[in-house]
């Protein structure tokens, strides 16, 4: 190991901070780079981090304030779209018997607490910068930056997100596309009697959810068909949420109440990719959802973005040469853990799509969890 080496960290969520405290941690010089000047410490509403996440925030010694900020909980409820409970599932503990199954939390809170860790790391963070240009040979990268200044790494990782400039730098043709589906995502106060995940299939909506995400509040959600985003109006987007909600009968007419203020409702379409084959071109290597992105239906996008951010760095940490055959053989350990997710993600909601009564939703999601019991 040479912790003189440089790296520069492209992104500035769940991946790129993770990958930035771990790899500070073991003496590297690390710059990261994020394109929005907040570095998007307020957005979002909520996040459900299931024990695979958690263990690697534990990891990242940041699992104390997490369990502060969350709420914990171990299973999940089915209902009737009219509140009714049909059954209720203990979650697997894929974290360990040690960690919660499940914890909900603020999307923002949990931005700002990994912000928090990447300031203590020492890193160099540029806000509002983005990576411009990208000159690498066999032993490094060189790079400009929208700021203007020049710099020489040893390795660039790409942590930029589904939409990911850098991935289409390196010649990495895999683009996200579109699976059908939508979901509109609001943070409201929490009714007391929510204490867990409870998920309504049918109704007007595919889904209808929610999610305890402090002792105060929680994060609601209902999922339909998508549709031309250019035709809803941002100043509706509360009135087209409440549309779909007061159908749904048990919290779901309390929740609804607070379902007001448009700038708060977000709308977003489900998308997928899985970049295969490799995620590394020479110096630059993809984490997160620059690589892979699955829709929302088993909860585990960034869960698998911090896998990769942890893989990756006991990799980087642990290996004299960065090389092709270093890169390939994380994409090798890695590829078989994402791709069901991913698979299984979409085929829910495809399920849902094609009006399937008869689909092993429950049996997909426990083999599929049960599989992320393992260390990634």
């Amino acid at each position: 190991m040479t912790p003189s080496r440089t790296v520069l960290v492209i992104g500035g969520g769940a991946a790129g901070n993770a990958v930035t405290i771990l790899l500070r941690r073991a003496g590297y010089a690390v710059d990261l780079v994020e394109a929005k000047a907040d570095w998007n410490a307020t957005a979002g509403s909520g996040i459900t981090l299931q024990g695979n996440a958690l263990r690697v925030l534990r990891e990242l010694g940041v699992w104390k304030q997490v369990e502060a900020s969350g709420f914990g909980f171990g299973s999940v409820g089915i209902t009737a779209p009219d509140g009714t409970v049909l059954h209720t599932q203990d979650d697997l503990r894929t974290g360990g018997d040690d960690l919660p199954a499940t914890v909900g939390m603020q999307r923002p809170r949990l931005q700002r607490i990994l912000i928090d860790a990447v300031r203590a790391s020492g890193a160099t963070v540029r806000l509002g910068t983005t990576a411009e240009i990208l000159d690498q040979d066999a032993r490094g990268v060189s790079v400009r930056l929208s700021d203007g200044s020049e710099h020489r790494y040893d390795l660039v990782i790409a942590a930029d997100g589904l939409g990911s400039a850098t991935r289409a730098a390196i010649g990495i043709p895999a683009r996200p596309e579109p699976t059908g589906m939508a979901i509109w995502r609001v943070a409201a106060p929490r009714p007391a009697g929510v204490t867990r995940t409870d998920l309504a299939y049918g109704g007007p909506a595919y889904i209808a959810g929610y999610c305890p995400t402090s002792d105060t509040t929680l994060y609601a959600y209902v999922v339909e068909a998508n549709r031309d985003r250019a035709g809803i109006p941002p100043e509706s987007y509360a009135d087209e949420m409440r549309r779909l909600t007061r159908h749904y009968g048990g919290f779901w007419p309390e929740i609804t109440e607070h379902v007001t203020d448009p700038a708060k409702v977000n709308y977003t379409w489900f998308d997928r990719m899985l970049v295969e084959g490799s995620w590394h071109r020479g110096r630059v290597v993809l984490v997160g959802d620059a690589a892979h992105c699955c829709p929302p239906t088993l909860a585990q996008g960034a869960a698998l973005s911090l896998e990769d951010a942890w893989v990756l760095a006991q990799m980087l940490t642990g290996a004299d040469d960065w090389d092709d055959s270093l890169f390939q053989s994380y994409y090798e350990r890695r590829i078989v853990r994402v791709r069901p997710v991913v698979e299984a993600s979409v085929r829910i909601g495809q399920w849902q799509l094609d009006g399937v009564h008869d689909a092993d939703v429950p049996g997909l999601m426990a083999r599929t969890m049960t599989m992320l019991r393992e260390l990634p």
